[in-house]
């Protein structure tokens, strides 16, 4: 379990009127920030929260009703040669936006770091997991233990301050996607992710909506592959769908199979019908938060709250042989996604 800070190490916020949440991405760990925020609105609700984000990301964020607004981080506007020299303008143009009483750091990097203290905030509050000096930029430091699942780090703060309550994650409801209609609801497949070594293999991914067939299969995200050879049951949206479009589709789905990615997350925040693979990643760390999710790792399927401990550290590539085990799950799913979750 996290280590909470003690709400006596930690600042007063009662007084505060402006806060500014400082993390900008990914998009999964926007998702990872959501409870804790909204802890933090319920047990300051005079506070005015005011979230830093990706432009990519900031659409998870419309409708929350934790915030005031949103503050976007223009960080391909800071590549290149003078890329150092605009993010320091940024950093000097920061405070005439938003002058907050108290800025919390929770990506925990030099760049985040530096954005904390630009706020001129009087209160700079950070983790004990921040890496690249940001801890120095820290007014107040949350201790966390560098083991728990990312959600549970972030939550350190607001249990630390004594609020009290479940995890929410407001979410948007999403837009409407014209996709096709079949009568019954999709399984949405994400089996492509930006992280290394995190992907399935094109043909995987085509072996897996051959094995899927004839359920309705949703393809997502975003990549560069040829998926030639899907059957028909599948409808490839690669690269076509916005994020609030992907957070209708996985609503509306009846279930979702994802390597571990952003999408992966909005989905175990919406359902318990999901299943994460992951190959070198922890999923004890940044797998599927919920209890009732399930999880692949090193050749097992474990339910979120059974996982095994020696499997998760193990490091494995995503055989051949797991598409069969993988598609059982997803044909077991039932039809009507209020019916219980499948085993």
């Amino acid at each position: 379990m996290p280590t909470a800070a003690a709400a006596a190490d930690l600042p007063d916020l009662s007084s505060c009127r402006r806060a500014l949440v400082i993390k900008p991405s990914s998009l999964g760990d926007l998702v990872h920030t959501l409870p804790a925020v909204h802890l933090l609105k319920q047990r300051y609700p005079d506070l005015e929260f005011t979230w830093l984000a990706h432009p990519a990301f900031a659409p998870l964020l419309e409708g929350n009703p934790d915030l005031s607004g949103t503050m976007l981080f223009p960080r391909s506007d800071f590549r290149g040669a003078a890329g150092l020299w605009r993010f320091r303008n940024w950093l000097k143009e920061l405070p005439a936006r938003l002058r907050p009483d108290v800025a919390i750091d929770f990506q925990g990097l030099l760049r985040s770091g530096l954005i904390a203290r630009a706020s001129q905030a009087p209160i700079r509050i950070g983790f004990s997991d921040s890496r690249e000096g940001a801890r120095f930029f820290h007014t107040h430091i949350v201790p966390v233990n560098a083991g728990a699942h990312a959600i549970d780090r972030s939550l350190c703060l607001p249990r630390g301050l004594g609020a009290a309550g479940p995890a929410v994650f407001p979410m948007p409801a999403g837009e409407d996607f014209p996709a096709k209609a079949s009568g019954l609801r999709p399984i949405v497949l994400h089996p492509f992710s930006r992280g290394k070594g995190k992907s399935l293999t094109a043909a995987q991914a085509v072996a897996l909506c051959q094995a899927l067939a004839p359920l309705p299969v949703q393809v997502v995200g975003r990549a560069g592959v040829d998926l030639s050879g899907l059957p028909e049951n599948v409808e490839n949206l690669l690269n076509l769908t916005t994020l609030p479009q992907l957070i209708r589709l996985i609503r509306d789905s009846r279930g979702v199979i994802s390597v571990d990615s952003g999408p992966m997350h909005i989905a175990a925040a919406l359902t318990p019908r999901v299943l994460s693979l992951h190959t070198w990643s922890d999923p004890r760390k940044v797998g599927p938060w919920h209890a009732g999710t399930t999880v692949w790792k090193a050749g097992r399927l474990m339910r979120t709250e059974d996982l095994d401990e020696e499997v998760c550290g193990m490091n494995s590539d995503f055989p051949d042989s797991a598409v069969e085990a993988v598609a059982d799950w997803g044909r077991r799913l039932p039809a009507d996604p209020a019916a219980a979750a499948v085993c």
